[in-house]
């Protein structure tokens, strides 16, 4: 199966909030982080994957239509090459809004250690997202606000740059469904579109302390 939507957007950018749209939509299932946390053998996909490694994408994808967020994100110019026919979509939300959720979520929780009697399954995943987001993406440097949020603004005008105008759609939250509709070409639900994984869900999904 060939995927028809390819997301390009980073992390904590509204990315599981899409991933439950294009599902609505008729564009599922639709692989995102939540798919390898809920199944973190999938780690094995991605441990290793240096920029010029070239995963399987056929294994990776299989049965897949879409795909938003990180692992699949930092792979977007691959996959576009690979499924020349797909549309893009690229999240994006105000830089240090970003910034300040990303610290206090996946930052947050890469940052630990996984405990000593953790599942070997789970400490792959561990070590696939600290790779893979801390230090291939960001060298290191998430904590350095200036230096990230220059990383965030390059990956997305590099999409921006790269993507014919009418095969890439950049949504922001609080877009809603008429964009995405009118870009997939399919009808506009009559319900409210999906808003989860804020910054409290995610912490409690991950364990770490409640904050204001």
């Amino acid at each position: 199966m060939a995927l028809e939507v390819i997301g390009a957007g980073l992390g904590r950018t509204g990315t599981l909030s899409l991933k439950a749209a294009l599902e609505r939509l008729g564009f599922g299932p639709c692989y995102h982080m939540m798919e390898i946390l809920s199944a973190p053998e999938r780690a094995r996909h991605w441990i290793g994957r240096g920029p010029d490694a070239t995963p399987e994408w056929d294994t990776v994808f299989d049965g897949y239509r879409a795909t938003v967020d990180w692992p699949a994100a930092a792979y977007w110019r691959e996959l576009r090459a690979r499924h020349p026919d797909a549309k893009v979509l690229l999240s994006l939300r105000d830089a240090d809004r970003w910034h300040e959720s990303m610290m206090k979520t996946i930052y947050a929780s890469i940052s630990r250690t996984p405990s000593g009697n953790a599942p070997e399954v789970m400490r792959r995943f561990h070590e696939m997202v600290r790779r893979l987001i801390l230090e291939q993406t960001f060298d290191g440097r998430l904590d350095d606000a200036a230096y990230a949020k220059r990383i965030f603004h390059e990956h997305n005008q590099a999409v921006i740059d790269a993507v014919p105008a009418q095969r890439l759609l950049v949504h922001r939250p609080g877009d809603g469904w008429e964009p995405l509709c009118r870009f997939l070409g399919v009808p506009v639900p009559d319900e409210g579109f999906p808003r989860l994984n804020d910054t409290a869900m995610f912490r409690e999904r991950a364990g770490l302390e409640a904050i204001d």
